[in-house]
Formats: structure tokens, C-alpha cells, sequence
């Protein structure tokens, strides 16, 4: 169902927020020793970030836009869907505690991988759901991951994920970094964020944090 309220609340604090000056920056993709990064689109990243957070070998969940072809873009021109890039976010893990394939079950229990351009009541193509890889290994990952959901009809609709190469990633403007945790009575995180995010933890069934 359509959160058509929620719709117009995002609206309205898009318009707020967009006056910021800030700028974004690419961010290196090349991990600390011993580290690995993983990056996936799947909707507004307030929420992604929240939740890979809180999985069990994540050190850090970085909010940004990739997939596109402007430099530096800003989160209005990313919300003008006009750049070709989503909002998405970095995943810093340790691949000693968590594989990227688990990484993937984290990415596709925490969306809808079904709706083209579209997550929960944010539409656009900024919103649709992405999972990059760096290698051909990692793009054998997330092609057998779609086949297991598939074959198995988790999904009632077609999966529409796009599974393209990592390309370079821009940090988003500092008021977007660990949005929930610092507004969490913002109407569009007690609305939508945190349900999606209450939904994951019911579903998934990896190791999560205390107290996430």
C-alpha cells in the first residue's frame, strides 16, 4: 500500500533541506587493510544506512549517490532524477565476520527489489534498487542470489534490481549521515524509515547487534 501521506511530508522536507549549500565529494572506495566496502541502492538511504549498520560485522554504512554520470552532485539534483544517479549507500565490513554474500540476503530482505524506480512511498529513479560489484566473483553472487528468489517465488512480481560495476560513489551532504539516529522524530522516519526497518529485523535472519 501507498504511503500517500508520507509522500507529501518527504516532499515538503525535500524542499526544506535542499536549500543547504553543502557540497558532496567522491568518497574512496578503497578499504582500510583487512576491510572490504560493498555498495547498494535500495530506496532512501536514511533507512539503508540504519540497517546495515546494525548487522553483525558492518563498521560503517556511508550515505551517497552512484550510478550516474554528474560529478558532485547535490541531494536536489539527485532528487530532480535527472542525473542518472540513487541514493545508495557504502558498506565498510570486515569480510573475517561477514561475507558479501550475506551482505546481498541483508540487501534484498530490507526492500522491495519488485517496484522499477520506486521504494515504499519515494518515486523516481534516484529510488530504484541497484546492487554494484567489483568483481566477477561478486556478480556471480548477486546473479545466483536473484535466481535462488526467483526460482523459490519470494517475490510475487518480476525482481527489477540493476547489477552494474561499482563506479565512483559521492558522499552525501553531512546533514544526510546517520539521519535516524539523529532525527528520530522527523515525521518520514517514525512514518516510514523505522517500520522499514522494524519489517527487516522480524525477516532477517542473520546475526544483528545489541540494542539495534
Amino acid at each position: 500500500m501507498k504511503m500517500k501521506l508520507a509522500s507529501y511530508v518527504l516532499v515538503l522536507f525535500t524542499i526544506l533541506s535542499c536549500n543547504s549549500s553543502a557540497q558532496t565529494k567522491k568518497l574512496s572506495l578503497e578499504p582500510k587493510k583487512g576491510k572490504a566496502i560493498a555498495v547498494f541502492a535500495e530506496g532512501c538511504f536514511w533507512c539503508s544506512e540504519h540497517i546495515f549498520e546494525a548487522v553483525v560485522g558492518v563498521d560503517e554504512a556511508v550515505s551517497g549517490y552512484t550510478g550516474g554520470t554528474t560529478k558532485n552532485p547535490s541531494y536536489e539534483q539527485v532528487s530532480s532524477h535527472r542525473t542518472g544517479h540513487a541514493e545508495a549507500v557504502a558498506v565498510y565490513y570486515d569480510p573475517k565476520i561477514i561475507s558479501f554474500k550475506e551482505l546481498v540476503n541483508v540487501f534484498f530482505a530490507s526492500h522491495d527489489p519488485t517496484t522499477p524506480n520506486q521504494q515504499g512511498p519515494d518515486y523516481g529513479s534516484s529510488y530504484r534498487s541497484i546492487a554494484f560489484y567489483r568483481n566477477a566473483e561478486e556478480k556471480k553472487i548477486i546473479l545466483d542470489k536473484i535466481k535462488e528468489l526467483t526460482v523459490n517465488k519470494v517475490f510475487l512480481d518480476p525482481i527489477v534490481t540493476e547489477v552494474k560495476p561499482l563506479s565512483d560513489f559521492y558522499e552525501a551532504e553531512d546533514y544526510h549521515q546517520n539521519y535516524i539516529k539523529h532525527n528520530p522524530n522527523e515525521p518520514y522516519v517514525k512514518g516510514v524509515s523505522i517500520p522499514r526497518y522494524q519489517k527487516f529485523k522480524k525477516t532477517y535472519k542473520g546475526k544483528l547487534k545489541p540494542n539495534s
